[in-house]
């Protein structure tokens, strides 16, 4: 790592984006696995410190930051959008990969910047990426991408809001922790949490991932949320109310998942259920829970893009992707079944898999600072994830009954991305003192100990026999699950349509109003001013000498009146 930056890996990855959406072939390909692999060492050439100063009004932007919690988020970025690009090698979309790098950029931006208007600048362009590689998932995504793109922007608006705020209160404009104590710094964590599926505003992220192509949700899973929890940590952390919106998160992701019957949904909501866990160990507050926090969203989206690997892998393959109409799939699609349990077994933190060391983090520092229920609903939640992600996504769609599906693994490059990633998966289950070693802060934890070995099984070993006693109510229909998205799907369309119909009728009014007046007043002025009206007539000579004898004397009276 040097002291001084060569290129913006941020910017590198959005040029290298724009450039991809013009070129064909083996041209392409080479681009996309090129540009990342020299971002993701760009990243490494950033050293601590401040970069790329740009004046801007009155203002100094730090384009550029560099500390080791901008640097172990821009290198799993990096990572996600090189793995990710080798899994969309084949994606014929002439958009979509290109749109993915441009939102990968993006979130390396965002990363990096120092100042919350360079913040706010990447952090609007990620929308405009994202929406796209949700676009080119098909006709069939496009009202996605829009619902998709409306929440981002009511974000975006309510974050310019708090930044405006806190600027005109005579606030810092470099972006350091701050606390929410006054209405700008509560819309800057507002705008955050909508970005990281916060509720109210969670179902958007459910409802748009699953519509995107089976790479575009790969790219998804891992740069939004994920970019939310690093503004967390940096902006907010030891905010106590994130504990308990964390917690909640948490909880609502599970129970939506184990009600799901689309295998992509299921893990959508997931995103929702573990970064609870990563907002719930920014609220705590302490080393070890924000370590733990930066830890486990690096582990989560080399995890959770495993699993939709393989989920996107089965979809590529059958066309299908609702549970119902799978399963058996390990008879024909062996690899994908293989790389799909490891992802599976990482999510639930089991032992010797990425999961296991990093989330145990969080619920380690809940018991250092003596917050028992934080812990006990922890682990709850723990084992809700072993049920809906652990156990039954891959469980109905590779086994249980035999749909009579015969598709093959699907093609190399895909194969090798969900291979690499299994490797992550086990690797750093294995020896976690890489990533460790990256941490914001230095890391005095030893996961692998016989207790906490123990105990994490005997959770595990539980939920999965709970799934099987209630394995009866567990399989899924074919059943539509309401979420606060009906809010702004139905119930908010017909809201919309009654202001319209109140708006139009007023306005209608008032412009009626408004041209009977002024009517009445044209009549009036051509009363008095047309060629026919009183004052347009012809006056005899004497009549306006007695009214000028008239008014001079009114004069002399009022002249002469003693005062």
């Amino acid at each position: 790592m040097t002291n001084d930056m060569l290129i913006h890996p941020g910017l590198w990855l959005i040029a290298g984006g724009l450039v991809m959406a013009f070129v064909h072939g083996r041209a392409r390909q080479i681009l996309t696995l090129l540009v990342p692999a020299v971002a993701l060492w760009l990243v490494w050439q950033v050293g601590d410190g401040v970069f790329g100063h740009v004046r801007f009004l009155d203002y100094q932007l730090q384009f550029v930051r560099g500390d080791r919690l901008a640097r172990i988020f821009a290198t799993i970025f990096t990572l996600m959008t090189l793995v990710g690009g080798l899994f969309a090698l084949g994606q014929r979309h002439r958009i979509e990969v290109p749109a993915a790098f441009v939102y990968a950029g993006s979130a390396v931006g965002a990363v990096f910047a120092g100042d919350l208007i360079t913040l706010f600048l990447f952090w609007e362009l990620m929308a405009v990426g994202s929406t796209l590689v949700i676009w080119a998932g098909g006709a069939g995504a496009r009202k996605a991408s829009m619902r998709y793109l409306m929440v981002h922007l009511f974000g975006g608006v309510v974050l310019m809001a708090g930044i405006t705020g806190h600027l005109a209160g005579g606030g810092d404009i470099t972006f350091t922790a701050m606390k929410p104590d006054s209405l700008p710094h509560w819309l800057i964590l507002i705008g955050f949490l909508v970005n990281a599926g916060a509720p109210p505003f969670s179902a958007w992220l459910p409802d748009a991932y699953p519509q995107a192509s089976w790479s575009g949700t790969v790219f998804l899973s891992a740069f939004t949320t994920k970019t939310a929890v690093y503004v967390l940590l940096r902006g907010f952390p030891g905010a106590e109310v994130l504990v308990f919106v964390g917690l909640y998160m948490a909880i609502y992701g599970i129970v939506y998942a184990i009600l799901e019957n689309d295998m992509r949904r299921i893990l959508a909501y997931s995103i929702i259920n573990q970064v609870g866990f990563m907002v719930t160990g920014i609220g705590i507050g302490t080393e070890m829970a924000l370590n733990g926090a930066a830890a486990h969203a690096f582990a989560h989206i080399i995890y959770k893009a495993l699993l939709l690997m393989s989920a996107g892998s089965v979809f590529y393959q059958t066309g299908k992707t609702k549970c119902t109409d799978l399963g058996g799939l390990f008879q024909s699609m062996p690899l994908t079944t293989v790389c799909g349990t490891i992802g599976a077994l990482a999510i639930s933190a089991f032992p010797l898999t990425s999961g296991f060391v990093t989330k145990s983090m969080i619920a380690q520092a809940a018991a250092d600072q003596h917050l028992m229920t934080v812990w006990l609903l922890l682990a709850a939640a723990s084992a809700g994830v072993f049920l809906h992600a652990g156990i039954k996504f891959p469980w109905f769609v590779f086994f249980q009954k035999d749909s009579g599906l015969r598709p093959k693994d699907p093609p190399a490059s895909m194969r090798w991305a969900m291979v690499i990633f299994s490797a992550f998966c086990i690797g750093l289950g294995v020896y976690p003192e890489p990533l460790y070693a990256i941490l914001p802060y230095a890391v005095d934890y030893v996961p692998y100990t016989g207790s906490h070995v123990v105990s994490q099984l005997q959770l595990l070993l539980f939920s999965g026999l709970a799934f099987f006693l209630l394995l009866g109510y567990l399989k899924r229909t074919l059943t539509i699950t309401l979420d606060t998205d009906w809010f702004y799907r139905r119930a908010g369309l017909r809201i919309a349509r009654a202001l319209t119909t109140v708006v139009s009728g007023g306005l209608a009014a008032f412009y009626g109003g408004a041209l009977a007046a002024l009517t009445g007043l044209g009549q009036g002025i051509r009363r008095h001013y047309g060629p026919a009206g009183v004052l347009a007539r012809t006056w005899l000579s004497g009549s306006m000498v007695l009214w000028v004898a008239i008014l001079l004397l009114m004069y002399l009276i009022v002249f002469y009146i003693p005062t």
